[in-house]
């Protein structure tokens, strides 16, 4: 478990540095915040993999590590807040349709909801559920948008699982595996954060290159 902070340590957590929000809530707050940016989307800025990531290799029990974990509840709490995070989403959807994301202003959000129409159509119900968990604000907003257009409750549920437990228990066993087989690893945790971001964001880059590419296509034709 987390080593507790001080009440005025917590206040001043940075809900957008996974190692903030680690020492402040340890692996409690990994659970949380993982429903809150799968199932609410006023969490679609929230880092959920650097955060499953660092909390990973913070279990390697190194004595380097201000914060540090254990293992096996993480893994349960990354999971249960991954999946019912989503479900949550789902329903949310099927109950307000798209009235949720027409009330919001946020330009990335709106964008977040077309990629995922558009995953929706392009690659079907198992494999855009699934795609998209690795794809930041998309992962966000997939769930009501799938509840908004009707994707059965079953398909939806079957692979919202599948995809939930791939990207929360693999990024979590993924930087468990680097900090256990790397000596001093945290020094480079920063860096080792940004490639994390860096290769979330490939999926996003590859479609708008599609995109841009159908557009030029269509244009030619």
């Amino acid at each position: 478990m987390a080593t507790p902070l001080s009440p005025a340590a917590q206040l001043a957590v940075n809900v957008l540095d996974a190692q903030s929000l680690l020492a402040a809530f340890g692996v409690l707050g990994v659970g949380v915040v993982l429903f809150a940016e799968t199932g609410l989307l006023v969490g679609f800025f929230l880092p959920g993999d650097s955060l499953l990531f660092t909390a990973g290799l913070l279990c390697t029990g190194s004595d380097r590590h201000a914060v540090k974990l254990s293992l096996p509840p993480l893994l349960v709490a990354a999971a249960v807040g991954a999946l019912a995070g989503s479900q949550c989403g789902y329903l949310l959807g099927r109950r307000a349709g798209g009235a949720l994301l027409e009330r919001s202003r946020s330009a990335r959000l709106h964008e977040g909801a077309k990629r995922a129409e558009e995953l929706l159509e392009r690659y079907g119900h198992a494999k855009a559920i699934v795609l998209a968990r690795f794809v930041p604000v998309v992962r966000t907003v997939l769930n009501p948008m799938a509840g908004a257009l009707r994707v059965p409750a079953r398909t939806f549920t079957v692979w919202q699982v599948a995809g939930g437990l791939l990207w929360s228990v693999g990024l979590v066993l993924a930087g468990y595996a680097l900090g256990s087989s790397v000596p001093n690893v945290d020094r480079y945790l920063l860096p080792v954060i940004a490639v994390i971001v860096l290769v979330s964001l490939i999926p996003i880059a590859l479609e708008v290159l599609r995109s841009r590419r159908a557009a030029k296509d269509g244009a030619r034709g």
